[in-house]
Order: structure tokens, then C-alpha cells, then sequence
């Protein structure tokens, strides 16, 4: 396919914190380049306007550096592939799309969002898995060119062959074969001139040289759409690879809704990264017994591409903590070990912010523990008793908190004016004055009923911590409700 070797990509997307999903799916690439002497590459993947945000990309880019990760070409130091933002490549996309048209491989969509939805309805109504039903498809070329010339609002979709199946073979899972009538007639390009991610994936991925795509399992469906893409600009398919989703141990998906899921939950609570990594790479290499503790050298050298397990990696909390105390006793010389907790509670400002915050609210020293203490504890084993002192019933603590939680999640920049605007918004929503609100999450975030600022300490712990610990707050009130009748 190329003459440059092997080359990998790490593709996020910066719409929230960065998942463990990015990292366990960054290692696979970055294994897998040391294993090829290729080259590993981060592209950012913000065609998602409405969500994208630099807060997140920088996340995103430092999360990747806390474990380890090492790129050869980004958007943080360029390289002859560049730009490596899909925002800063917008123009590249285009005259593609219009190939694909003019080939008659795509066709303009003039169809309202309304217009979709209802087509939707009908076709869940009917039982049928929702998806285009061609009704611009055999427009002529008078109306398309006039409506186009009236300035109506359209997109550019694909044509999908009407019989047969995408056969291709994948990496982990062998030979696949996908029905083409399954197969949805993908937007390329949307009404504000910008790409799909389908289109610009396909796009950067032909023009940055990648020979392997290696990503979630979940993508699988899309390699037809994504086979086509390049079928029609005339281009050769990468290799595919597509790995078993992280799971819980009940086999559920990982999510945030039951676990913590960011990267930046696991380095607040001291996990090291090293640990991090030797966990994610114990899902792609076959060890004996006794032979878990790994740094990235020993995984790159133990890695096999060729022998991957369909059988889901199962993130095991349990596993992580006793990897993680074994490299901080077993590897960790006593310098270090000082240097990393240092480093650790000076993360974010958390050290600085919370002495600052203290010193008007102490008389002597050593009350700082009891006053600071919650900004750097992994658990604060709250007891439905901590909740006691608040005047409102636990139905009503429960509403609050269960309101609060994913209200929290609408905010893209995450600071103490952002939070406490939320808050007092969340509180006009709900007909409660605002201590009213804040009172449960007083004890939720510092398990106690007086502390610190409640937004300063918020901005201090980071949207995951906070998730997490309201989470865990309200599975403490719900046993104070009683069972509904």
C-alpha cells in the first residue's frame, strides 16, 4: 500500500474527558508501531463542532502523555502529513465529495430534519431498524441543480449497492461478510460544508499514509460505508482491526454511567500510569502466572497482533489496584515514590488551591487534614448518617442529586463560574432555593456538612471525581428511601 512502513493513528475526539477506552485502543497502536518499527500518529477528529472544545482536546493530549504515549506526528508538533486537526483541514474534504457526485456514487439529500425524524417514527413503529430511504435518490439533474442555485439547505450522501455483501477481512475477527441492505446511505457531507466523520476518516486516513486501522469493536458496521468511500475515490483500503470492547465484569459496556470511565479519575486517585498501561496491555499478550508486572518495553516485546482474544477485555478494578500498589512498592525507589506523591497532590492546582482556600479557615496547622483532606481521598465512605443534619426529606436529597449529576455534564469549560452558574440554574429549574441544592453536595463532595467552598472545591476535583462521588451519594440516600409502593 505505501513505501513509508507501517503507520498507526489514535483519532479522539474532543467532546468530554478523555475515556480509558482512547488509552486502551492508543496502546494496541503504539505496540503496535514499536513491534513494526513504524510510526504512531495523533489526529484529532473534531468535525463534531457543537461539541468539540480546545479544553477537551488539551485533556485529551495531556492524558495521552500522563500514560506514556509517545506520537511522532500531531497537532502539537505537526509533521509532513499535517494539519492534524480535521477542523484546520476542512477545505481538503470537498472536492472528494464532489468527486464521489460526479462519479454518481453520491447524490444531494434536500430533506428537513423533521422530515427525517418522521420516517424514523415509521420505521421503528414498523419494527425496522431506522435508517435513509433513498427519497432524494432519484431526484433529476434539473431540480438538484435549481434547488442547489435557490440556496436550500442540503447535504451529500452515499450510494449503497442494492443486492449482495461486503465481504472483507479484519484483523481480529477473520473473515466478515455484511449485508449491503444493512448498510445506511451515510451523510459525506453535512449542510455547513463540514464532513462527516465517515468522510474525513477515510480522507486523512489515504492522505496520512495509515496502513492499519486498529479501533473499537463498535466500528466494525462501518467498515462497508467506509470500503465503498474508497472504492469510489479509487483508493486502497488500510488494514482493519477492530478490538474487543473494555466490559464490566457483568459484560455490561464500560460506560460512565456505572463506572468511572476517564482517564483523569484514575490519575486523581493516584493510580501511577505506568500501572495504567501494564493493565490495558495485559488484554493484548499471552503470560504465564507471575509474569503480570510489565513496563512498556517488556508488553511491546511480548505483543502479538496475531494472536488477539474476541472474548472482551474485563476491566477489573480489582486487578488495577493490586497492579498499581505492586508498582508502587516493587518499582518505585524511595525518591521516586516521594517525587510521585508530590507530583500527584500538586496536580491541577489541588495542593495550591486548597491551602489557599484553607488559610482564612483554620486557627492552626493541623487542622488542614481535616478541613483539606477530601480534595485527595480515593473513597470518602460516605454512611447514609452524614446526611442526617439536612433538613430535607431523602426523597427530596435523592431528587437533587439524581438532577444534579447529568445537569453537571451539559458544562463544556468546567470552572467555579460555570458551576455555580449550573447550579443556580439547576436550582430555578426545580423550584428550591440555592442552599436548598447545595446542601446535599456539601456532604457528596467533602463528607462533611461544612468544608471548603462547594464550587471551588467542584473546579478542584475535576468533572470525573465530582461525577463519581454524586454517584456514589445517591446510591447512599436511596437506602434511606423507602421501597415505592
Amino acid at each position: 500500500m505505501t513505501t513509508s512502513g507501517v503507520r498507526v493513528r489514535i483519532a479522539p475526539s474532543p467532546t468530554g474527558e478523555p475515556h480509558v477506552g482512547t488509552a486502551y485502543i492508543a496502546l494496541f497502536n503504539y505496540l503496535f508501531a514499536k513491534k513494526h518499527g513504524g510510526e504512531f500518529i495523533l489526529r484529532i477528529e473534531d468535525t463534531d463542532a457543537t461539541r468539540s472544545t480546545p479544553e477537551f482536546e488539551t485533556k485529551v493530549l495531556d492524558a495521552l502523555k500522563w500514560c506514556g504515549l509517545k506520537w511522532s506526528e500531531g497537532p502539537d508538533i505537526g509533521g509532513p502529513y499535517g494539519p492534524y486537526r480535521q477542523s484546520d483541514r476542512k477545505d481538503l474534504y470537498k472536492p472528494y465529495v464532489e468527486q464521489i457526485v460526479t462519479a454518481g456514487h453520491g447524490f444531494r439529500c434536500f430533506c428537513t430534519p423533521e422530515r427525517l425524524e418522521k420516517m424514523r417514527e415509521a420505521q421503528r413503529a414498523a419494527g425496522l431498524p431506522p435508517k435513509y430511504d433513498g427519497h432524494c435518490l432519484n431526484l433529476s439533474a434539473e431540480e438538484v441543480t435549481s434547488r442547489v442555485a435557490a440556496g436550500e439547505p442540503h447535504v451529500v450522501r452515499m450510494k449503497i449497492p442494492t443486492e449482495g455483501s461486503c465481504k472483507f477481512h479484519d484483523g481480529v475477527y477473520g473473515d466478515v461478510e455484511i449485508p449491503w441492505d444493512a448498510v445506511d446511505m451515510q451523510v459525506l457531507l453535512k449542510a455547513d460544508g463540514m464532513p462527516t466523520y465517515h468522510m474525513a476518516n477515510v480522507v486523512d486516513d489515504h492522505l496520512m499514509k495509515i496502513t492499519h486501522v486498529a479501533r473499537g469493536e463498535e466500528w466494525l458496521a462501518s467498515v462497508p460505508k467506509h470500503i465503498l468511500i474508497y472504492q469510489y475515490l479509487g483508493w486502497e483500503p488500510p488494514v482493519f482491526m477492530h478490538l474487543s470492547l473494555m466490559r464490566n465484569a457483568d459484560k455490561s459496556k464500560l460506560s460512565k454511567r456505572k463506572n468511572p470511565t476517564s482517564i483523569s479519575y484514575y490519575t486523581a486517585l493516584g493510580y501511577i500510569p505506568e500501572a495504567l498501561m501494564n493493565f490495558l496491555g495485559l488484554f493484548f499478550i499471552q503470560i504465564a502466572e507471575g509474569e503480570e508486572l510489565l513496563s512498556m518495553d517488556e508488553l511491546a516485546a511480548k505483543f502479538d497482533p496475531e494472536n488477539l482474544s474476541k472474548a472482551g477485555a474485563i476491566f477489573d478494578i480489582q486487578k488495577l489496584d493490586w497492579l498499581n500498589g505492586r508498582w508502587i512498592r516493587e518499582k518505585l525507589s524511595e525518591e521516586e515514590f516521594q517525587h510521585r506523591v508530590l507530583t500527584w497532590a500538586m496536580e491541577n492546582d489541588r495542593l495550591k488551591e486548597g491551602l489557599k482556600l484553607s488559610q482564612s479557615r483554620i486557627t492552626k496547622l493541623g487542622e488542614l487534614p481535616d478541613l483539606t483532606g477530601f480534595l485527595f481521598k480515593s473513597d470518602l465512605n460516605l454512611d447514609p448518617s452524614a446526611f442526617a443534619k439536612i433538613k430535607s426529606t431523602p426523597e427530596e436529597l435523592l431528587e437533587i442529586l439524581n438532577t444534579v449529576q447529568p445537569d453537571l455534564e451539559k458544562i463544556l469549560e468546567w470552572n467555579v463560574e460555570t458551576i455555580e452558574a449550573e447550579l443556580r440554574a439547576i436550582a430555578d429549574r426545580m423550584g428550591k432555593k440555592l442552599k436548598v441544592i447545595v446542601a446535599p453536595l456539601f456532604v457528596a463532595i467533602s463528607g462533611s456538612s461544612r468544608s471548603l467552598p462547594l464550587f471551588d472545591s467542584m473546579a478542584i476535583l475535576g468533572r470525573s471525581v465530582v461525577r463519581q462521588r454524586l454517584k456514589l451519594a445517591a446510591q447512599t440516600v436511596a437506602t434511606l428511601v423507602g421501597p415505592k409502593n
